[in-house]
C-alpha cells in the first residue's frame, strides 16, 4: 500500500511539548483586591493550554472575610467549584468554605470506604450562604497549611505522572523539592494523604500525584502563579531533551493521507457513524492535526490507544478507551456497524465487572472518540462544545502519552480505578445538576440563502433552541457578517458558514460535506435561497425565466437531492422548503417567479412521497410580502412590486400588504421562521406534504 511506510524509511522527529511564559502583570495586581488576585492568578492560569485545559485544575486561596452574623474576622476557604473553569470563572465560581468547619470535618471521616459521604458535609461548612458547590478536590486545598494552593494537570506534568519511570524522572529534575504520591482517587482520603506527605518533608514546593498531575503552592499569589508556571517549564524542557533526535511512539508506519483526503474521509465517514450510534443524537468533532497524525500512524498507536487515559479530567471526558477503526473498511457500512456493536458490548461488559449495588445505571455506550490511522480522530458528544472538548482532552492525553513513553512505558489507570472516577458518586451528581437538554439539541440544520432576513431569522429560532447551524450563501460578506452576529450571541461552536450558490452543483456538494465534516452530518434543511423578479410575459426574456428556475426550481432540487443520503445516514430528517403565496395564487406580471416557486411547492410533495420510507419529512411554509429585513425587497423587486400595483415603493407598499392582508398586519421573518421551526421540530414529527401559509390571512392563497 503507498500509505505504509517503515519505521526505517521515515522517522520525523517527535513533536515537543511547549513551555510556559510568565504572564503576571505587577500593574495589574497592585490593583486588586485579595479575592480579585485569586482570580487574577487563577485566569492566568486557565487561559494557558500549556498549564491546563479546558475545566480542568482548581485553584485555592485561604483569605480572611468577616463573618455575616458575628461580624468577626474569620478564615475562608476560596476554591473553584464543581465545574467550573478558572480560565473563563468569575467571583462567583469559586466556592467559600469556614476553615475550620471544613477542618473539622475529618473528625467524621471514616475512612477510604466511606468517601463519598464527605462530599455530603460540604455544604455545611458554606460561608456567606455561597450557592456555588464545592469540589471533590477541595480537601486537596483546605487541609494543607499553606495560603495558596493551585492543582493543575499539563500535559508536561502528567506524562510524568502516568510513566514508569515519572518517579525518578522527578527526582533527577528537582533534587526533592517535589514529592511524589502513588495513585489515589480524589477525595478527602487523598487531601489527608498530601497534608501528611507534606508535613513530613518539609521545604517542598509540591506534590507529584501518579495518574493525576501536580499540586504546589506558597505563601501569596504572584510566588504560587510562579511556582506553577516553573514546575510546568522544568518538567517540558526535561521532557523535550528526550524526545529531540528522536521518532515518537516507535516511528511512523501508517503515513498521513493527503489534507484533502483526510477532510473527504471525516465527511463521508462521520454522518454514517453518527446514525449508528444507538440512543440520543450526537454532535460530531473532527481533528487532523499534527500529534493526531503522529499518533494514530505510529508504531505503538494500537497498544496505547487499547490502555487509555489516565488523568482523571481527560478520562471523565474520552471514556475508558477509544474506538479504533481500519481505514480500509470504512466505507463498508457492516463494518462500521459491526465495530460499533463490538465496542458497546465491550463496554458493557467493563459496566458489569465493575459495577455495585446502588451504582447509578451504565451510561451511554457509545464510543466517544474514533482514531482512524491516516485521517485523523473523530469525536461524538451531546452537543457540539462537548465533542469539541472530547477531543481536545483526548489530544492532551496523545501528548501525554508520548511525554510518558519517552522516559518509561505509559501506564492507565487500573480498570477498578476508573470505573470508580466514571461513577463516583460526586460525578452523578453534577450530571444530575445539568439543566434539561434543550428541543433542538443534538439537531444539525443547514440553512440556504441563510445570510437573508429569514435564513437568519430561522438560525436563530433554532440556535435558541439547541440546534447547531450552517449557513449557505453566495454573498460572503453578508455571510461572514451574520455567522458572526450569531456567534456572539449563542457561541463559536454551534454556528458555521460556507459560500454556496444553489444552482452550483460541485458548491453544493462541498457545503454538504462540510456540514457533515464540522457537525457529523444534518438533520434539517431548510430550502431558502431566492430571488425574485417582475416582468409582464412579453418582457419576459429566457434569460430572466430560466434565472428564476435555476434558483427556486432547480436549487431546491439540488440541495433536497444532496441532503437525502445523509438524512437517509442519519435514520431521517426533515426538509422545509420556503415557498411563496404567489405559489398557490397567481401574481400579475410575475409569471417567472410564481411558476417557479409553484415548482418547488410540487417538488415537496414528490419528495415527501420519496423520502417517507427512510424517516424524511418534506413540508412547505409559504409567506407573503416579507418586506421588513428581506435582501430581496431591498433591490429591483421592490420597485417592480410597487410598478404592477400603481404605487409608491416606500412605506405605501409595506402598507399596501399590510392592508391587503385579512387579519390587517405585517409578515416579519421572525413568523417565518417560527413556522419553519415548527414543521422542523419533533413536534411536526406526524406531518409530511403539508403546507403553512405565513401570510396575515390570503382568501385566494387558502390550500384546496
Amino acid at each position: 500500500m503507498d500509505d505504509v511506510i517503515t519505521a526505517s524509511r521515515t522517522a520525523p522527529e517527535a513533536l515537543l511539548f511547549a513551555i510556559p511564559e510568565n504572564r503576571w502583570d505587577d500593574a495589574v495586581a497592585a490593583t486588586k483586591t485579595p479575592e480579585e488576585l485569586l482570580l487574577y492568578r487563577s485566569n492566568l492560569l486557565g487561559e494557558d493550554l500549556t498549564v491546563t485545559n479546558f475545566g480542568g485544575g482548581n485553584t485555592s486561596g485561604k483569605l480572611k472575610g468577616t463573618d455575616p452574623l458575628t461580624g468577626e474576622t474569620v478564615d475562608v476557604l476560596w476554591v473553584k467549584g464543581s465545574g467550573g473553569d478558572i480560565g473563563s470563572m468569575k467571583l462567583d465560581g469559586f466556592a467559600t468554605l469556614y476553615l475550620d468547619k471544613f477542618r473539622a470535618t475529618e473528625r467524621l471521616y471514616r475512612g477510604v470506604e466511606f468517601e463519598d459521604e464527605m462530599v455530603d458535609y460540604l455544604p455545611h461548612c458554606t460561608f456567606n450562604l455561597n450557592s456555588r458547590a464545592a469540589s471533590i478536590d477541595t480537601p486537596l486545598h483546605g487541609l494543607l497549611p499553606f495560603a495558596h494552593v493551585d492543582h493543575v494537570h499539563p500535559d508536561a506534568i502528567i506524562a510524568l505522572a502516568a510513566s514508569s519511570g515519572g518517579e525518578a524522572a522527578t527526582r533527577e529534575i528537582w533534587g526533592g523539592k517535589i514529592g511524589w504520591l502513588p495513585w489515589k482517587r480524589p477525595g478527602f482520603e487523598l487531601g489527608v494523604m498530601i497534608r501528611d506527605y507534606a508535613a513530613q518533608h518539609p521545604g517542598l514546593r509540591g506534590i507529584m500525584l501518579a495518574g493525576h498531575g501536580i499540586i504546589c503552592w506558597a505563601d501569596d499569589d504572584k510566588a504560587c502563579y510562579e511556582n506553577t508556571i516553573g514546575l510546568i517549564a522544568d518538567a517540558a524542557a526535561y521532557l523535550n531533551d528526550r524526545l529531540k533526535g528522536r521518532p515518537a511512539f516507535g516511528g511512523q508506519v501508517v503515513a498521513p493521507q493527503s489534507a484533502a483526503d483526510r477532510a473527504a474521509a471525516a465527511a463521508r465517514i462521520m454522518p454514517r457513524l453518527r446514525g449508528l450510534m444507538t440512543g440520543a443524537g450526537k454532535l460530531g468533532h473532527f481533528d487532523d492535526s499534527p500529534e493526531t497524525l503522529e499518533f494514530i500512524g505510529s508504531a505503538e498507536f494500537e497498544r496505547l490507544a487499547r490502555i487509555g487515559t489516565s488523568c482523571p479530567d481527560h478520562f471523565l471526558r474520552t471514556k475508558i478507551a477509544p474506538l479504533t477503526l481500519d481505514p480500509a473498511s470504512i466505507d463498508d457500512d457492516a463494518y462500521l456497524d459491526q465495530a460499533l456493536a463490538d465496542y458497546r458490548a465491550a463496554y458493557a461488559a467493563y459496566y458489569g465487572r465493575c459495577a455495585k449495588d446502588g451504582d447509578p445505571a451504565m451510561r451511554d455506550a457509545n464510543p466517544v472518540i474514533v482514531l482512524i490511522p491516516g485521517i485523523g480522530r473523530i469525536a461524538f458528544g451531546a452537543d457540539k462544545t462537548t465533542a469539541r472538548l472530547a477531543s481536545e482532552f483526548y489530544g492532551n492525553a496523545i501528548n501525554v502519552m508520548r511525554g510518558a513513553e519517552a522516559i518509561g512505558t505509559y501506564e492507565g489507570l487500573p480498570e477498578l480505578e476508573a470505573y470508580g472516577i466514571e461513577y463516583w458518586a460526586l460525578e452523578e451528581a453534577k450530571l444530575q445538576r445539568m439543566p434539561k437538554p434543550k428541543p433542538m439539541a443534538g439537531k444539525i440544520a443547514v440553512v440556504t440563502g441563510g445570510a437573508g432576513g429569514i435564513g437568519v431569522a430561522t438560525a436563530e429560532r433554532m440556535l435558541r433552541d439547541g440546534a447547531c447551524v450552517v449557513l449557505l450563501d453566495r454573498s460572503p460578506d453578508v455571510l461572514e457578517t451574520r455567522r458572526d452576529e450569531l456567534a456572539a450571541r449563542f457561541g463559536r461552536d454551534v454556528v458555521r458558514a460556507t459560500i454556496c450558490d444553489v444552482t452550483d452543483e460541485a458548491q453544493i456538494a462541498a457545503a454538504f460535506a462540510f456540514a457533515a465534516r464540522e457537525f457529523g452530518g444534518i438533520d434539517i434543511l431548510v430550502a431558502n435561497a431566492g430571488i425574485a423578479s417582475s416582468a409582464p410575459l412579453e418582457e419576459t426574456t429566457v434569460d430572466l425565466w430560466r434565472k428564476n428556475y435555476d434558483v427556486l426550481a432547480e436549487g431546491y432540487f439540488l440541495t433536497a437531492r444532496a441532503a437525502f443520503p445523509l438524512l437517509k445516514a442519519q435514520k431521517g430528517g426533515s426538509i422545509v422548503f420556503v415557498g411563496s403565496k404567489n405559489g398557490i395564487a397567481a401574481a400579475t406580471n410575475a409569471a417567472a417567479y410564481a411558476s417557479a416557486k409553484a415548482a418547488s411547492l410540487h417538488l415537496a410533495r414528490c419528495l415527501a412521497l420519496e423520502g417517507a420510507s427512510a424517516g424524511i419529512r418534506v413540508n412547505t411554509v409559504n409567506p407573503d410580502a416579507v418586506i421588513r429585513g428581506s435582501r430581496i425587497w431591498d433591490g429591483d423587486w421592490r420597485q417592480e412590486r410597487a410598478g404592477a400595483h400603481g404605487i409608491d415603493p416606500g412605506a405605501q407598499l409595506e402598507e399596501h400588504y399590510r392592508s391587503r392582508s385579512m387579519l390587517k398586519r405585517d409578515v416579519l421573518p421572525e413568523d417565518v421562521a417560527e413556522a419553519i421551526y415548527f414543521l422542523a421540530s419533533d413536534a411536526a414529527s406526524k406531518s409530511t406534504g403539508n403546507m403553512i401559509n405565513v401570510d396575515a390571512g390570503n382568501a385566494q392563497a387558502f390550500t384546496r
